[in-house]
């Protein structure tokens, strides 16, 4: 199995350890805290995957059942495009998407960021998929990956210049969990990845083969 997304990201964790330390550790911490307290687990392999009507990046809705019709869909959570491994995570996504396609499947990507960011993003990174809205974070409250931000994680972001609730349009801070959701037609969840740690991800390669199973 090919691991060369979480091979990139292992290397921007690395980078990102060795040029702020302490910042590191504070990141370190709240990753133990969330998967010691198992606030976001994620829905499991055979739920029916709530459907759900988001604004995509040029403002227009779309939701879920709409795309099952037409085929499988991977339905990915990201924390935003200020995100560095969300970054690597989408492009590496994107590389993958026709062979996606070839299987009759589509992909969305949802986060808390506002529609005038998720549109900034999309245009950023150049990526031919859908990525919706969730600025009330109702839909990741629904697939069970929401947790809210708060602590010395809230400090450290405060102290970087980073304030969630005005880049997200919220009055809180919340956050997913790394997810991602291979839906079938029958609107089944057929593959199921959660991990608190946003410095993994789910690997494309495991989604292509996931596909094929359908």
């Amino acid at each position: 199995m090919s691991d060369e997304l979480n091979k990139r990201l292992a290397e921007r964790e690395e980078t990102f350890k060795s040029e702020s330390p302490a910042e590191y550790e504070i990141l370190q911490q709240s990753i133990v805290m969330l998967e010691k307290g198992g606030a976001a687990p994620g829905l499991s392999i055979g739920d029916l995957a709530p459907d759900f009507t988001l604004t995509d990046a040029l403002g227009k809705p779309m939701s879920l059942m709409e795309a099952v019709r037409n085929g499988p869909v991977i339905l990915t959570f990201y924390r935003g495009g200020w995100c560095p491994y969300c970054s690597l995570q989408l492009r590496a996504y994107n590389e993958m998407l026709p062979q996606f396609r070839e299987l009759g499947a589509s992909l969305i990507a949802v986060s808390p960021q506002s529609p005038d960011n998720a549109l900034s993003q999309h245009e950023k990174e150049g990526l031919d998929f859908v990525v919706a809205s969730d600025t009330d974070s109702r839909v990741a409250e629904q697939y069970r990956v929401l947790y809210e931000v708060s602590g010395s994680l809230k400090a450290l972001y405060e102290k970087i210049g980073l304030d969630l609730a005005s880049y997200n349009s919220a009055d809180q801070w919340f956050l997913p969990v790394s997810a991602t959701f291979v839906i079938d037609r029958d609107a089944r969840i057929h593959y199921a990845y959660v991990d608190p740690n946003f410095m993994r991800r789910l690997e494309p390669e495991v989604i292509l083969r996931v596909l094929k199973t359908l």
